[in-house]
């Protein structure tokens, strides 16, 4: 790699890696159902690229995760590794709207 070009993988392979698909046809069918975001906008193809520090948002297990990117692995490995390449933004939901406050209708957050 030249000096100086940021390292970057495809967002496929990512999460495959990351294991939040199984295959890289699962993870091209979060793109094409536009289920997956990088830095706040939609993925339009399977082929782009995720840099170090890229945030991702996307559907795991029926819930929203937000995860920003540390690393990038070599291969797919034990998800206790692959858990260090990345670190959770919003584990809870905390970050839309803090806890006790009210959401725009006047309704109190879940806490």
């Amino acid at each position: 790699m030249a000096e100086g070009m940021a390292a970057t993988m495809r967002i496929d392979r990512l999460l495959v890696y990351l294991r939040f698909a199984r295959t890289r046809s699962a993870a091209r069918m979060l793109v094409e159902t536009r289920a997956l975001r990088r830095n706040r906008k939609h993925v339009r193809r399977a082929s782009e690229n995720v840099a170090i520090g890229d945030v991702l948002t996307l559907p795991v297990g029926g819930e929203v995760r937000v995860v920003e990117v540390l690393s990038l692995p070599e291969r797919r490995s034990a998800p206790e590794l692959a858990k260090s390449h990345y670190r959770e933004l919003d584990p809870r939901g905390e970050i839309a709207i803090a806890r006790g406050e009210t959401t725009s209708n006047g309704m109190k957050a879940p806490q």
